[in-house]
């Protein structure tokens, strides 16, 4: 498959992505089922991942998003995060769940952690769809919940983008 100017092959198919976004679901249903968390979502790739994880949970939460970009459009990240969108909703003794679609450096997930821990949350946790371990700068001691773990190709589809193409695609796809 082409898009752009790149050419891409299946990685992980829609069924899969299916099952493991229900599994996920089971677990946080388990694990919050004593308080209310907020789920913050990160745009714009955990668009289609957090609508379809939010659909398996039957627990009192709150949902909002924050939006981070450190692509740029490009195949790799710039380590450099732009802080578009913050979030109104009070998480002050609030157990709050970060859903995003990938962990590559960990240096979003940083800023966004060491964000939240100013506002006083109870706890902060992390849920990732895909985890690139080889590509880890440092290691996240709340990431606790990831979909898939892949090598460090460029990956899109199921909210994934590559110069905002792909977006729309039901499996993700690796770069040739």
């Amino acid at each position: 498959m082409k898009l752009v100017d790149l050419d891409f092959e299946p990685l992980i198919l829609a069924d899969a992505i299916e099952k493991r976004v229900k599994d996920i679901g089971i677990q946080l249903n388990k694990d919050y089922s004593d308080t209310k968390p907020v789920f913050v979502g990160v745009l714009n790739g955990s668009f289609l991942f957090i609508a379809d994880l939010i659909k398996q949970i039957d627990i009192p939460c709150e949902i909002t998003f924050t939006k981070l970009a450190s692509y740029y459009g490009g195949t790799k990240s710039t380590l450099k995060i732009r802080d578009d969108i913050d979030f109104s909703v009070d998480i002050k003794g609030r157990d709050v769940l970060i859903i995003e679609d990938i962990v590559d450096t960990g240096n979003t997930a940083h800023y966004l952690i060491d964000k939240l821990k100013a506002k006083e949350p109870a706890s902060i946790k992390l849920c990732s769809l895909l985890l690139k371990p080889a590509s880890l700068q440092t290691k996240i001691d709340e990431l606790k919940y990831v979909g898939f773990e892949i090598e460090n190709h460029f990956v899109v589809g199921y909210g994934l983008d590559y110069k905002e193409m792909g977006r729309n695609l039901r499996d993700i796809y690796k770069k040739v």
